[in-house]
């Protein structure tokens, strides 16, 4: 076994929290071709993505509160096994309804790494470290959007997009064997809670009146939003109105993943000299810039590629500086029940998310206005949350440097 503070131990949870993005990006470019094979239209198609985004939301309300009983590891390895015999329902199904429903139970299962790899660092961490460890996990797990596109457009071009989801099965159950062998349970058991409805509701009603917390975790959804009106919307964009062959768009969709890179280091960095929330003012401005100028140029019909491609890579720059400020402010209040809490953060998150991408989907109109209205709209509504609840009830424990023990 790894010890919990081991940087092995930090990769792996990277690797786990990854299987949300590797799930999403990997058969973005394979969407196209779905809809073909089973002659549905593109409201269809997208459809599975967002039935994924309301599983993986669902399924963290469930899978967060059973960990804060029974612990971390045995939820996450128990959700990985079902990711891999979902993601083989998804390779075998032969009508778009089978696809959409082994899609949900692939998100269901799947949901146990983002949320229990985010409570897994509360309970090792204190809240301002959190969030240094977090920027470091999301820079980490930033490989697999970078590489899932090109992987998944090569897929499709060679075997067809069934094969995507063998792949995706294989990879849930490597990570179920390295999670169950490699990593230790973090949870203190003085920290275990009840497992009753009474106290699961009180729980959550705790956490989700708490406005630090909603603060953190609205601020967090909108800008998920934009990033999953893109995902949603971008292959069809990109693919079908600007014409990128499917075995390039992970190169231009790598674009994007260089931004967030950029601006999880920029976050490692500046959490030794600034405090979380300064660096979080300066990812939504990024933001807010980036939206702001994507649904600009596609309102002025100026139409390619890199009008695209380079304003989503400046709010992913954004992107990558505040949401690791935000996973830890949320988390900060609740260090006995950080599964209870990354559960509700999680689902937040998630039917934000959906509910983005269903807007792009049904609204599409075969450019990229939509998806860049939608996107520029989420920024802004992320930058007025912060102003409204985070300004003024900012998380305990995002001390000022030298306030707290290295």
């Amino acid at each position: 076994m790894l010890a919990l503070t081991s940087v092995w131990t930090t990769i792996l949870l990277a690797a786990a929290v990854a299987l949300g993005p590797l799930a999403t990006d990997m058969y973005l470019p394979a969407l196209p071709q779905i809809g073909s094979d089973f002659g549905v239209g593109t409201d269809k198609v997208q459809l599975t993505l967002s039935l994924y985004l309301a599983g993986f939301a669902l399924a963290q309300l469930i899978c967060g509160p059973l960990s804060d009983r029974f612990g971390r590891k045995p939820i996450m390895v128990g959700g990985l096994i079902l990711f891999a015999l979902a993601s083989i329902g998804c390779a075998m199904a032969t009508s778009i309804e089978t696809l959409m429903v082994c899609r949900f139970l692939q998100a269901v299962g799947g949901s146990a790494g983002p949320v229990l790899g985010r409570a897994t660092i509360r309970d090792i961490y204190r809240p301002r470290d959190a969030a240094r460890i977090l920027a470091i996990v999301a820079s980490i797990m930033a490989l697999a959007p970078a590489i899932a596109p090109t992987v998944g457009g090569v897929l499709v071009s060679g075997l067809g997009w069934h094969s995507i989801f063998l792949v995706l099965g294989a990879y849930g159950l490597l990570m179920a064997l390295v999670v169950a062998f490699g990593i230790p349970e973090p949870m203190r058991p003085e920290y275990r809670q009840p497992l009753r409805l009474c106290s699961l509701m009180r729980n959550y009603r705790r956490i989700g009146t708490d406005i630090s917390f909603v603060g953190y975790t609205l601020t967090n959804a909108m800008v998920y939003g934009g990033l999953f009106a893109f995902l949603s919307g971008s292959s069809f964009v990109l693919i079908e109105f600007l014409g990128v062959a499917p075995e390039h768009f992970g190169l231009y969709f790598a674009c994007m993943v260089v931004g967030y890179v950029v601006g999880n280091l920029a976050a490692v960095r500046l959490g030794r000299t600034l405090m979380p929330d300064q660096i979080l003012v300066r990812g939504l401005v990024i933001a807010v810039a980036g939206g702001g100028l994507m649904a600009a140029l596609a309102l002025s019909g100026l139409y390619n590629v890199w009008a695209v491609v380079l304003p989503q890579a400046l709010f992913m720059v954004g992107t990558g500086l505040l949401l690791p400020q935000t996973m830890a402010g949320a988390l900060a209040n609740f260090p006995r029940m950080a599964g209870s809490a990354s559960a509700l953060f999680g689902f937040v998150q998630m039917a934000t998310a959906a509910v983005a991408g269903v807007l792009v989907g049904y609204l599409h109109d075969g450019t990229s206005m939509v998806m860049a209205t939608i996107i520029a709209i989420c920024a802004c509504a992320a930058l007025a949350s912060h102003l409204l609840l985070v300004q003024r009830h900012p998380a305990r424990g995002f001390e000022p440097q030298g306030a707290s023990a290295n």
